[in-house]
């Protein structure tokens, strides 16, 4: 696959926006296909729309698939193609800022793949990846999954690995962790805050995440939208 011209990784919180989880057949874009997308819109905090279709891969979804996720082929067998589906899909978020776990590495390609492959349009969303964000509000947990930050804010994880259900906690954890990383924003106008550290750091050029790199002159910090943002700074 071509380099994607996905929008930039954002490390805030905002009000508005789409959280978005994909179901599919495995883990690599290249040939594993989408067989369930789901998206709720948020408003001001509050959950106002949804959109969540079974989508039939035209192939046979592997047992490993349907362990994880309970997704059969006979579920999809009535279900839309993944052209119908995707094109639902942007068709309802729209321009909005995307929100979902483990997105920057895993949905965004699928979907971002998707809709190149089934409708020749390029997916430019801005996003925000919140399993990024629990690192950086959440540093003392285990493990980072969605169902182990889910759980530390003691949000049912009843039906997990549904894209539906998982947006729904997701949707419930973004608001958690905003509250937290509002606090910090706070503490860090009024200089009561600790120093910032890697996850809640900003490119002022472009809104995305910098990140703590070593290079030949040392630890520096540098933009997480290399290379269509080169910012760095001094760390």
């Amino acid at each position: 696959m071509a380099t994607r011209n996905k929008g930039k990784r954002l490390s805030k919180y905002v009000t508005d926006y789409i959280v978005f989880d994909l179901e599919t057949t495995g883990i690599n874009p290249d040939w594993d296909a989408i067989i369930e997308i789901s998206a709720v819109k948020v408003c001001g905090g509050k959950c106002a729309a949804e959109y969540s279709t079974l989508v039939n891969p035209g192939r046979h979804i592997p047992a490993r698939a349907t362990a994880v996720n309970g997704i059969t082929d006979d579920m999809v067998k009535d279900a839309p193609d993944i052209k119908a589906a995707i094109a639902g899909f942007m068709e309802f978020i729209g321009d909005g800022v995307l929100v979902g776990h483990n997105i920057h590495t895993f949905d965004m390609n699928f979907a971002y793949d998707a809709a190149l492959q089934a409708l020749g349009k390029e997916l430019g969303n801005d996003y925000i990846d919140t399993l990024y964000m629990a690192r950086s509000c959440l540093p003392g947990l285990a493990h980072y999954k969605l169902t182990d930050v889910s759980e530390y804010f003691q949000i049912n994880t009843e039906g997990a690995h549904r894209a539906l259900n998982d947006c729904v906690m997701n949707q419930k954890c973004y608001e958690e962790m905003g509250k937290i990383w509002k606090k910090r924003e706070e503490e860090a106008e009024t200089g009561e805050g600790k120093a910032a550290q890697e996850g809640d750091l900003e490119c002022p050029r472009c809104g995305g995440m910098l990140i703590l790199r070593k290079g030949k002159f040392g630890k520096f910090y540098g933009c997480g939208n290399f290379p269509s943002c080169r910012y760095t700074r001094n760390a």
